[in-house]
């Protein structure tokens, strides 16, 4: 752990373990509550100083840490690989997404804005000032175990607030190498804390009690989100939440087909389809059904799973035995109630793959609303494909759901583009784009997909206080 500045050590570890191999990787503390006590007291300690800085000064440490994480991108991806499962190219990209976080708010520190206000009294002045929450406690996700540390950290230092962090029990070993750029960058002792927790229960309920606590970052699943949300409620603590999602996928009959599938095959297999933006109902106009399926196929069964570290891999393994046995009840649902399935539809353990969580990329057509996949998040390699026969019926079964997070639309009908992402109930809209993100865009969810926005000017401003003040003259 990382508290104050220091490195802690204890007797008292768990063991890290590769989903792709079984391997044991290493063993990290297994911190306590006192921990976090701990970690929350240092970033509180620490507040008055950092926040006092000049948004250059601030800047400055930030955009070290930038420089920092780019010269180590190949070690961190690896580390990433080997802890999280996904390919190293797609590792190396998301240390570049991750610092993109750092450079951005690097410069947004300095366009912390306020205003002057004018007021109906000729002896009276309105000053409006933005000020840091104070100390916000992080929790972060396995599944872009990198990029979420920054996305909360960045907007956070740039504000003028401190950090206590736990990050996904699954992926200490990638929070551990952030620290240390960090901490190598020259940022101040206490100013961002680390705690590593085999039961994140502790921790989570310290964040959410400890009133020197002001502001509770989460990404994770729209349940515990809930959970944490409830706990932190009594003291009336400044919440983001960044939950889960049911993303459709919407393919209408004037896009071409072909490139349509394309798109759906990298966005639903990037990361094993473990993104909370990866498309869950694949929505393809029946006129075009056919040439979609086909190809999507093909992109299919190109697909390679095994060991990240493997050039040749192009798809890695599901976090845990948790996971499989999800993906697989899902498909085994929707198989029995008369879903055609194409292609997968079973855990792979041939050729090594046994030691580790892989589930075969699966397809699957024919779904219907009373099966599992098509209410439930499936975060893994499933494509479920449904046909539609018109616009307004696509939208209502888009829009059928009490997620709002991310939705794509494939269509060359300019009005038909506009009308779609007026009418989708979702905070991310891709039109004709699989990648709709950015550390420049606001990145966020409705409904129970979660409050408030990450990245952007949006994204600091999730960790600033309005003032006003009233000048009699």
């Amino acid at each position: 752990m990382y508290i104050n500045g220091e490195w802690i050590q204890s007797p008292h570890t768990f063991p890290v373990f590769n989903p792709a191999t079984g391997e044991q990787l290493g063993q990290v503390v297994d911190g306590t509550r006192d921990d976090a006590r701990k970690a929350i007291g240092a970033a509180k300690a620490a507040l008055p100083a950092w926040s006092a800085l000049s948004a250059y000064a601030r800047s400055e440490k930030l955009y070290s840490a930038y420089q920092l994480m780019m010269k180590r991108r190949p070690e961190l991806a690896q580390i990433m690989t080997r802890e999280q499962g996904k390919p190293l190219k797609a590792a190396l990209n998301e240390v570049k997404y991750a610092a993109d976080f750092l450079l951005w708010f690097a410069e947004e520190a300095k366009r912390i804005y306020g205003q002057t206000i004018p007021s109906s009294r000729s002896d009276q002045r309105f000053l409006v000032h933005r000020q840091p929450v104070g100390v916000v406690a992080a929790v972060t996700p396995w599944n872009y175990p990198v990029s979420m540390l920054t996305r909360k950290i960045a907007p956070a230092l740039a504000a003028g607030c401190t950090v206590a962090l736990k990050p996904a029990e699954a992926t200490p070993l990638c929070a551990i190498a952030v620290f240390e750029i960090l901490d190598e960058a020259g940022i101040p002792p206490g100013v961002v804390n680390l705690v590593t927790a085999a039961d994140p229960a502790p921790i989570g309920e310290e964040f959410c009690t400890n009133p020197d606590v002001r502001k509770l970052t989460f990404t994770g699943s729209t349940a515990v989100g809930k959970t944490l949300a409830q706990a932190a409620a009594p003291q009336l603590k400044r919440v983001s939440m960044e939950l889960g999602g049911h993303a459709p996928f919407i393919v209408f009959d004037d896009a071409d087909p072909v490139h349509a599938a394309k798109g759906v095959a990298l966005v639903k297999f990037l990361n094993t389809g473990q993104a909370c933006i990866s498309p869950n109902r694949i929505f393809v106009q029946r006129k075009i059904l056919a040439p979609f399926l086909e190809t999507l196929l093909e992109r299919i069964s190109k697909l390679r799973a095994g060991d990240g570290m493997d050039a040749a891999t192009t798809i890695g393994p599901l976090v845990n035995q948790a996971a499989v046995d999800k993906v697989d009840r899902q498909v085994r649902d929707a198989v029995d109630l008369g879903a055609t399935l194409h292609t997968g539809g079973q855990r792979l353990t041939e050729g090594g793959l046994e030691r580790g969580f892989f589930y075969a990329p699966t397809l699957l057509s024919d779904i219907s609303p009373q099966m599992l996949i098509y209410r439930e998040e499936t975060f893994g390699p499933v494509a479920a494909v449904i046909a539609f026969d018109d616009e307004d019926e696509v939208l209502a079964m888009a829009n059928d759901t009490s997620y709002g997070l991310a939705a794509y639309v494939y269509t060359q009908n300019l009005s038909r583009a506009m009308r779609t992402f007026e009418g989708l109930q979702f905070g991310i809209i891709g039109i004709n784009d699989i990648n709709p993100t950015s550390a420049a865009a606001p990145f966020g969810g409705m409904k129970e997909s979660g409050l408030g926005r990450e990245g952007a000017r949006e994204g600091i401003e999730e960790y600033l206080e309005t003032k006003l003040g009233g000048f009699s003259i």
